[in-house]
């Protein structure tokens, strides 16, 4: 199996930052597109952003020139720099993954979430 480990969540204020990092380990051959969901109560669970292994990037609009997305360590880990958060931006966020394990296997990976709260 495939296991994706978050870290970085916590509180901020309304303008302050945040770094959310995902690390991918387990049974992996090689790792396709990676990426960045948050789900508000009562709300769905939204992209926030996404990187393949190539490096192009996919941003939500309501992040666009705030947040960025990047990818390192041999591309098993993906990061969320926030920047200028507001509160709308208060969520768990959950890392996800397109995973090749051994065999050819295509699996979808998602983290267990972190909780992002930006509040006054």
């Amino acid at each position: 199996q495939v296991q994706l480990d978050e870290s970085g969540g916590g509180l901020v204020q309304p303008g302050g930052s945040l770094r959310v990092s995902c690390v991918a380990s387990g049974n992996i051959f090689r790792i396709n597109d990676m990426g960045w969901y948050r789900q508000a109560p009562g709300k769905q669970r939204e992209l926030v952003a996404s990187i393949t292994a190539g490096g192009k990037t996919k941003y939500a609009d309501y992040v666009k020139g705030r947040f960025t997305i990047s990818r390192h360590n041999f591309e098993k880990t993906v990061s969320l720099q926030m920047n200028s958060l507001k509160p709308e931006d208060t969520a768990v966020y959950y890392c996800n993954a397109d995973i090749v394990q051994s065999g050819l296997v295509d699996v979808t990976a998602w983290g267990r979430g972190t909780q992002v709260t930006v509040s006054s």
